[in-house]
């Protein structure tokens, strides 16, 4: 994986991940590079300057846009609303859970995102889902052909929200192979946690029962063709709600998370890698938990051991064999129990080829064509 700050894990995997998500190479560069020193100290020191730097360069993209926009350049302006929206997005993504000027970068980053879909992809909106008296906030990307089409319901890990997924390109995928997206906040992350106070919890079955309620509302939706997909934690929550969401018509595992319980416990032992830092306040955030002891001991119901054989559609589990948050043995577990699935694949991406990083962060669009190339076949 690219090491723009040598030995960084938490940080280099921030900067892969926005490289590999519509990033530039100098704008990147001009965020980083003021806080190369830092970088040295750790992943949780210098993660306000982290914000300050790469908010800097978002900013003044976001004035160039606006000056583009009067000037009647709006492809290029919405380009560059996007590309701050990433930015943003990842830098947030680093904050403490209790940083106070979290949820206001995280409401420009939001009204950033919109400026780009009005501008460039009025083929993107946002929706809201109805669940247990609350709303899940999404965006939905319709498929290019017309008329009702198959879906795709996208949902986020621990730390990620609905904009990386967007600004993925996973959903354009879709959208050119003739398959829609709903990207979800969970419960949990993004909007859902920071602005409704919703957390996480092992049934995640609940909000996919949602998910595909508010689907079928819809007219541009083929009922019959609606999967799902998870990547990191969404390892977890997708192939969980896929055993007992039986109107879901396939699952796809993006990072084999099996046992994510007994990943905490390998982290309390300083095993394996962190995805974001400040971890432990960022895990007790989401799952609005105040205890750790507490909340290692919930932790082990998020395991997949007598839930992946009552999946019984197809299950894609598609994993880096050099993952360092995940196990790889997790992905053969996984595979291995599907016993039900009428068809079963484990993909591992290796090395040589590239992907082979958590979720395939390193080398994103391969992993990512892969996946849409098996979902279209799927729904044909």
């Amino acid at each position: 994986m690219f090491e723009y700050f040598p030995g960084n894990y938490v940080w280099n995997l921030g900067v892969v991940a926005t490289l590999n998500s519509g990033g530039l190479i100098d704008e990147v560069d001009r965020a980083c590079r003021p806080i190369r020193d830092l970088a040295a100290q750790g992943s949780d020191v210098g993660t306000k300057e982290f914000m300050a730097s790469w908010a800097r360069v978002a900013e003044d993209l976001a004035t160039q846009a606006a000056a583009d926009e009067k000037a009647g350049n709006l492809r290029t302006a919405g380009q560059k609303y996007q590309r701050a929206t990433n930015y943003l997005a990842q830098a947030e993504r680093m904050q403490s859970a209790k940083s106070p000027d979290r949820t206001a970068f995280y409401q420009r980053l939001l009204d950033l995102q919109q400026k780009a879909f009005d501008l460039i992809d009025p083929a993107t909106t946002r929706v809201a889902i109805p669940f247990e008296g609350a709303l899940l906030p999404a965006y939905f990307k319709k498929a290019e052909t017309g008329g009702p089409a198959p879906t795709i319901i996208l949902w986020n890990g621990l730390d990620s929200t609905k904009e990386h997924m967007y600004a993925s390109g996973f959903a354009h995928e879709m959208a050119a192979r003739g398959i829609n997206t709903l990207m979800v906040d969970c419960p949990g992350s993004g909007e859902a946690l920071r602005f409704l106070g919703l957390t996480s919890r092992v049934e995640t079955e609940d909000w996919a029962k949602a998910c595909v309620d508010y689907l079928l509302t819809r007219d541009d939706v083929e009922s019959t063709k609606i999967g799902l997909i998870g990547w990191s934690l969404g390892g977890y929550y997708a192939p969980r709600a896929a055993a007992f969401e039986k109107r879901l018509a396939l699952c796809v595992a993006w990072g084999a998370n099996h046992d994510w319980g007994a990943v905490q416990k390998r982290r309390l032992e300083r095993e394996g890698e962190n995805p974001v830092p400040h971890y432990w306040d960022h895990v007790l955030w989401v799952w609005g938990e105040t205890d750790l002891d507490t909340f290692i001991s919930k932790a082990e119901a998020v395991n997949l051991d007598g839930v992946v054989e009552q999946i019984t559609v197809p299950f894609l589990i598609a994993h880096g064999e050099n993952d360092r948050q995940i196990p790889l043995h997790y992905a053969h577990r996984s595979y291995e129990q599907a016993v039900n699935s009428p068809k079963r694949e484990l993909r591992i991406f290796t090395a040589e080829e590239g992907g082979a990083e958590h979720i395939g962060l390193d080398h994103f669009a391969h992993v990512q064509t892969f996946i849409a190339d098996w979902v279209e076949k799927e729904f044909a």
